[in-house]
């Protein structure tokens, strides 16, 4: 006689494959466009593990933009940890702006569908804050509480203005200008 196994077989990553696949989905489709079928058919899992792992599309999305906002804000923590003094942490924030975190276009679509649902729900505005307050603590390693402030703004306007313009069409997104802007912001520019 054959015993047939009961136990089923576990995929440890899989919760971890929606979440990535969802920011995805969102990226190409937006948080409208997000659907538990296009996040499964993305993550290459069974629709049922949907609702094995989150109670619903919004649990779903909470948890993608958890993930994306730690990702995001760890990079410019390591950013300014590494910096040795003031003036590099001037250098690596342009890095960041002009070529690192927020330069690449998925991450400011998600960043931007992040902002819209921050706007509406508060379960997404204490994403935002604490993203934003992890930003600004990593910046106060460098510079003062309101210069801190006042860089971080500078990076989250020109994140959304680099959105929003065709590549190339802005000559305030190069490397020289925003370095001219963080400068100003510091209070060691002309």
């Amino acid at each position: 006689m054959t015993t047939r196994s009961t136990s089923r077989r576990t995929d440890p990553g899989r919760r971890d494959r929606i979440i990535d696949a969802c920011l995805d989905v969102v990226a190409e489709f937006g948080v409208a466009g997000t659907s538990h079928r296009r996040v499964a058919a993305a993550a290459g899992v069974p629709l049922g593990s949907m609702t094995y792992h989150f109670s619903g599309m919004d649990d779903l999305l909470r948890a993608a933009f958890a993930r994306f906002a730690g990702d995001v804000g760890g990079r410019v923590e390591r950013s300014m940890a590494a910096a040795p003094d003031a003036d590099a942490a001037e250098r690596a924030l342009v890095d960041v702006i002009t070529q690192g975190t927020l330069a690449d276009q998925r991450e400011l679509v998600l960043t931007l569908e992040l902002y819209t649902l921050a706007a509406r729900e508060p379960a997404y505005r204490e994403l935002t804050d604490a993203w934003m307050a992890r930003s600004r603590a990593a910046l106060e390693r460098h510079f003062a509480p309101a210069v801190a402030a006042q860089l971080h703004a500078l990076v989250e306007g020109l994140s959304i203005h680099r959105a929003l313009v065709a590549p190339g069409a802005s000559e305030i997104l190069d490397a020289g200008a925003v370095a001219d802007a963080v400068r100003r912001v510091v209070g060691r520019g002309a």
